[in-house]
């Protein structure tokens, strides 16, 4: 079960600020606990009143043979290089429908920078460690945020307009359309949304252990 509270009559003053409000977004799990690296989305109704974002060159690094960090939210269009700084090679690649990819085995920067040109989602992996999976959310909007450690998400300056709500996360057990929710942003503020997600049971690898040692591959 999904719940969203809009507090509609909490406001948020902006006084002064030329280009919009900022929109708080908290997202928690059945249990009541936060929940982190959950993507939220603001999607505009008037999307094209809205001068187009340009997309930036995003990074996903590869630091103690994982992806960092595990989500990432990038807007259609962005860049997304993949640093290798382990000390060994790793060969990534996606069979997503939104993006097939394959950089094979590489360390350092060697790696050319990946086109994310549709929306959707993107599982990361690679094909020497099993344990290395990673997302990255491409979004149609350039309003979006993630949640850090403590549930919460911010998304700066949304110009006053209608927007449709929703988040995505990898555990989520409903789809990602079951969340929406419209909320109106005026010139003065909007006040906190907040979520409340039921997630599966949290399923990773384990890393392969070094035989006679306490460590990983």
């Amino acid at each position: 079960m999904i719940t969203r509270t809009i507090l509609a009559a909490v406001w948020l003053a902006c006084a002064g600020s030329a280009v919009g409000a900022d929109l708080s977004a908290t997202v928690k799990d059945q249990e009541g606990r936060a929940v982190e690296d959950a993507v939220v989305l603001a999607v505009p109704h008037n999307e094209a009143g809205i001068a187009p974002a340009k997309p930036a060159e995003e990074v996903v690094d590869q630091i103690d043979k994982e992806f960092v960090p595990y989500v990432k939210p990038v807007m259609v269009g962005s860049l997304v290089r993949f640093p290798n700084k382990d000390n060994i090679r790793h060969h990534v690649y996606s069979f997503s429908p939104a993006k097939r990819f394959d950089l094979r085995l590489y360390s350092g920067l060697s790696a050319a920078p990946v086109l994310f040109d549709k929306p959707g989602i993107v599982v990361l992996g690679c094909n020497i460690h099993d344990w290395m999976v990673g997302y990255i959310y491409v979004a149609q909007t350039p309003y979006f945020g993630k949640t850090a450690r403590d549930g919460k998400a911010l998304i700066k300056n949304l110009p006053p307009d209608e927007y449709t709500l929703r988040i995505w996360h990898p555990r989520m057990e409903a789809a990602e359309e079951t969340t929406t929710q419209r909320i109106f942003i005026t010139a003065i503020g909007v006040g906190e949304v907040v979520w409340r997600l039921k997630l599966k049971p949290e399923f990773r690898i384990r890393r392969a252990p070094v035989p006679g040692g306490g460590g990983y591959r």
